[in-house]
């Protein structure tokens, strides 16, 4: 059962600190929840290399593709990984860096209200039911803590950044996400 706490971290996660990250403009809404996927190498699954990405500690000889990501700070609120282990790399009371250059209805700059979870995966592979399960539990713990997010304010990076991003690509079944969504109310 996840839980979230005062500190903007959700209980029952296993925290890993990430630096990139900074404070949320002062008095902003938290109203938005951004699914985003991930996996490194593209394709690869289940070798720590989001969590190395996302505490700067990724080295860059490991693998051809990592020499193109070596320079960027990211990160995000959550990971979850294929078989449901949810990673919290920022708390929720501050700005993670996982949404870039966005929009959303006009406000810009999605970082500074969102919620950023990352699903490992990608755009074309479809995701594992247990991590659909962890996402539906945690989106609605979310949504009751910040009650701003609502089911229209769950959107994908491709929403926010459609000229940049696809994720979490076709191979995400909202319909499956919402009807576990509902059931857990």
């Amino acid at each position: 059962m996840f839980e979230t706490i005062e500190s903007g971290l959700i209980d029952g996660a296993t925290f890993c600190p990430s630096p990139n990250y900074n404070n949320r403009p002062a008095s902003v809404i938290i109203d938005l929840l951004v699914i985003h996927n991930i996996s490194l190498p593209p394709g690869q699954y289940n070798n720590g290399y989001i969590h190395q990405f996302f505490t700067n500690q990724l080295d860059p000889n490991d693998h051809p593709y990592f020499a193109q990501i070596a320079g960027l700070k990211v990160s995000a609120h959550l990971l979850i990984s294929r078989q449901g282990e949810v990673l919290q790399f920022v708390s929720f009371n501050k700005r993670a860096w996982h949404a870039g250059e966005s929009a959303f209805l006009g406000q810009q700059n999605c970082n500074d209200f969102s919620i950023g979870i990352e699903l490992e995966g990608t755009d074309h592979q479809p995701y594992e039911i247990i991590q659909y399960q962890q996402l539906a539990k945690i989106t609605q713990v979310l949504m009751n803590y910040y009650p701003a997010i609502s089911l229209d304010r769950i959107v994908g990076h491709s929403d926010i950044a459609p000229a940049r991003k696809t994720d979490p690509g076709p191979a995400f079944d909202w319909k499956f996400y919402k009807h576990l969504l509902k059931k857990n109310e």
